[in-house]
């Protein structure tokens, strides 16, 4: 079957050095470039993967999987290791640079427990995207750009064969949700401040893809439509069925007053008619609000698994 192939060999990682794209001028090759296609190729897969499925549905978890959860755990478990500091500003807390430190220390082993000995080579870069995909510990802020690095991370484990087709439903219920619930807890321990943050005209603060992957899983469903995720009840009830509903609890727990004001682009969206209409809404806007806006692609790492040159099929 198609889960018993061989994975391609992998060039040796890191003899080219990282590029970033960090001029203006470079937006347009980055959209030309392999690196987005294979990116929103990832995505859009996932999104067909989970579409009409519930987060408690049965689903084959591999050991690759097991393996990605138990390096979320640790990275949770680090953050119980490493109390907030008692500093003057609200926000921001400086032990989450101790607990970053951790990460940046450790990352290559963590991936090298992920990935088979042959491909060994490919542990530094894909622990670049790991790395960047908690957080910037000089700021100490937390975006839609680490939520990317994240993604892409497991993009490149597609990529090496690591990870494969029958993995796509484990890969966004079981390791996507369980990094959401990790980023959650380092938000709210370090007060972590929103990256490039629109304010009240952003979708959300901190996060995008789940809200994507979200409204897919609710597709054709017999009775949730988009007005009811702004009912407190049926986000109670069902929340932990859908990734989007889980969002919505996270931002109603963070935030005070009424979800109109505080939440204005998910209030509007609960007017679209359909789950698919939100679903197609939210790939576009992830298209033009995130991977095409310069802050937040500008630290976006090329190499050779997600390579800036253009797309050769």
């Amino acid at each position: 079957g198609a889960s018993e192939e061989v994975a391609p060999p992998v060039q040796t990682c890191f003899m080219v050095p990282k590029k970033e794209i960090n001029v203006v001028s470079d937006m347009a090759k980055w959209k030309r470039s392999q690196a987005y296609a294979d990116y929103m190729g990832f995505i859009l897969t996932l999104n067909e993967g989970v579409r009409g499925k519930k987060l408690t549905c049965e689903y084959k978890v591999s050991e690759p999987i097991e393996k990605l959860v138990a390096l979320l755990n640790t990275l949770d478990r680090w953050i119980d290791e490493t109390p907030p500091v008692d500093q003057p500003s609200r926000f921001g807390n400086k032990a989450f640079r101790t607990w970053y430190a951790k990460l940046d220390q450790e990352a290559e082993k963590l991936v090298s427990a992920v990935i088979p000995k042959h491909l060994a080579d490919a542990a530094p870069e894909v622990a670049v995207y790991l790395k960047e995909s908690v957080g910037n510990s000089t700021r100490i802020d937390y975006g839609t750009g680490h939520e990317a690095a994240f993604a892409a991370f497991l993009c490149c484990l597609c990529k090496i064969g690591v990870l494969r087709v029958d993995d796509q439903m484990a890969i966004v219920f079981k390791v996507f949700n369980r990094y959401l619930e990790v980023m959650r807890k380092l938000q709210k321990t370090y007060r972590m401040e929103p990256a490039g943050s629109q304010g009240v005209w952003g979708l959300d603060d901190f996060q995008f893809l789940p809200f994507i992957w979200g409204s897919s899983q609710l597709i054709d469903h017999p009775s949730l439509e988009p007005r009811h995720f702004v009912d407190e009840k049926v986000v109670n009830e069902n929340h932990k069925d859908f990734m989007f509903l889980e969002c919505i609890l996270f931002i109603t727990e963070m935030k005070t007053g009424p979800f109109a004001e505080h939440s204005n682009q998910l209030w509007n969206i609960s007017a679209v008619p359909s789950w698919s209409k939100v679903n197609q809404g939210l790939i576009r806007m992830y298209k033009a609000e995130c991977l095409e806006k310069f802050p937040v692609i500008q630290h976006f790492k090329f190499g050779s698994l997600l390579p800036i040159q253009p797309v050769t099929s």
